[in-house]
């Protein structure tokens, strides 16, 4: 997919310049000269310490919309979640019948599945035990809770986000450290 647009890295140097210019308020020759170079500087720090990358910086861009979107969804599944585990509270004639539920997502990334496994555990009345590669268990306060969460609008709204790293290879989860005699502290 060819971007939108193509910042080089002069263009980061141009960015980083202006904003020093207007964060300064006035232009004198010491102040230029000291902008080219700070701005330089902050563009390689960037580069080198936090692994900048223009292409990273439109990846962001172009996903605000979705990112904003999730959250939102985010905070309607914990109203609904909220209520429900209110009325297993209020109601006597309710229990909570706790259940493991596992399930394998389709996500590539490390990303996605690291957002699902905590968007899982910030919703009431479920908890995500171990994620192990795209291998989920979670604990669910009802088994209705487990219900569907393959294919729960989270999985969803993650599927529609543009991303470029791969997820990586199953590590041992607890039943292999046990089946090979060690632990399994995580």
């Amino acid at each position: 997919m060819k971007p939108l647009c193509r910042l080089t890295v002069a263009d980061m140097i141009v960015f980083f310049f202006l904003l020093w210019i207007i964060l300064n308020g006035r232009i004198t020759t010491e102040l230029v000269l000291l902008g080219v170079v700070i701005a330089a500087v902050v563009f390689v720090f960037a580069k080198l310490q936090f692994r900048y990358s223009m292409h990273l910086e439109l990846m962001i861009w172009r996903n605000l919309p979705w990112a904003a979107l999730y959250f939102l969804n985010l905070l309607k599944e914990i109203i609904k979640a909220s209520l429900q585990v209110a009325s297993i509270i209020i109601d006597p004639n309710k229990r909570p019948d706790p259940v493991i539920v596992e399930f394998d997502s389709n996500f590539r990334t490390l990303f996605q599945n690291a957002v699902l496994a905590n968007s899982i555990t910030l919703t009431p009345g479920t908890y995500t035990v171990e994620q192990s590669g795209n291998h989920f268990r979670i604990h669910c306060l009802v088994p209705s809770m487990g219900e569907g969460l393959d294919s729960s609008s989270f999985v969803k709204l993650l599927g529609r986000v543009k991303v470029t790293e791969k997820a990586p290879k199953k590590t041992p989860g607890r039943a292999a450290a046990k089946e090979k005699g060690g632990r399994h502290d995580g």
